[in-house]
């Protein structure tokens, strides 16, 4: 593994070395040209880190862009929480990048600590404030987290710590209720998404940012941006610039994918599980029938 100074910072995260969870010798299901993900905020128990490591077991791709807060340093320094599932992300992703895979760390707010580290490289993962790519069909992609449009972030930053432990409040809340409608076959159901999409202002809130991001890339002369930040994944026209947002990794488990022929499309990991399960009982109902 090849890093350059300043690894040690990242050694609590990453040390666990190979424990058996991680299976990138199998061969993966599909081939991306590219994936986007972010907001996983690994050291929370919000973070659904077992569903992403099934994803990366079953999606490769020749760039991984991770478009940050990867890991909450804002709840890691109130309270340390970092099980096994966590590090074996840590260890999938530098396999990953190991075996040739071009995988880009740009930083967020909630692990702004790792924008120190701007420009170097660790265990083959590079470091950026923030990037481009350029698809397949020669489309320019501008790659941020967007912190930096979020006016409370920027002009309130205490505020946005009160708003951080009322979402993990929430998140709580979420996952004994959604326990509940498990045991009573019930599908899963997101609280705060339906608390932001009833209050007035969270979508105002949601709808400035969204055009503040698409303005910044026209300005700075690209087609398109891709970002994380308010984990609601999106891909729409606005003013004329592709506006993708992958979403995040502690509810919506999704992930922005650029095929091979150059084609974006955002994808939810709980729709690929219950497609294969379909496809699996039709396949036992067939098999049923000829028997």
């Amino acid at each position: 593994m090849r890093a350059e100074p300043g690894t040690t910072s990242f050694d609590r995260f990453g040390s666990g070395g190979d424990t058996g969870h991680d299976h990138e010798d199998e061969a993966p299901r599909l081939r991306y040209r590219a994936v986007f993900i972010s907001d996983i905020h690994l050291g929370t128990a919000g973070c659904q880190a077992d569903a992403l490591l099934a994803f990366l077991k079953h999606h490769s791709s020749e760039y991984l862009y991770l478009v940050g807060d990867i890991i909450d340093g804002w709840q890691l320094r109130r309270r340390w929480f970092w099980p096994q599932a966590h590090n074996d992300v840590v260890q999938k992703l530098l396999r990953r990048a190991r075996k040739g895979c071009h995988v880009v760390f740009v930083p967020g707010n909630h692990d702004e600590f790792a924008r120190g580290f701007v420009g170097h490289r660790f265990g083959d993962i590079t470091v950026l404030r923030d990037t481009v790519h350029t698809t397949a069909e020669g489309v320019s992609l501008w790659i941020t987290h967007g912190d930096h449009f979020d006016g409370v972030i920027q002009c309130a930053k205490w505020l946005a710590y009160v708003g951080d432990n009322a979402y993990e409040l929430t998140l709580r809340l979420n996952r004994s209720l959604n326990s509940l409608r498990a045991r009573m076959g019930l599908p899963y159901w997101s609280l705060s998404q339906y608390l932001k999409g009833k209050v007035k202002s969270a979508l105002n809130y949601v709808t400035d940012f969204e055009v503040a991001v698409s303005r910044e890339a026209r300005h700075r002369g690209h087609a398109g941006v891709v970002c994380g930040h308010i984990h609601r994944a999106e891909m729409r026209t606005i003013d004329g610039i592709l506006y993708c947002n992958d979403g995040d990794w502690v509810e919506s488990r999704s992930a922005l994918v650029e095929h091979m022929d150059g084609r974006l499309e955002i994808i939810y990991w709980d729709d690929l599980v219950a497609q294969e399960a379909a496809a699996k009982a039709l396949a036992l109902q067939a098999s049923a029938v000829h028997a």
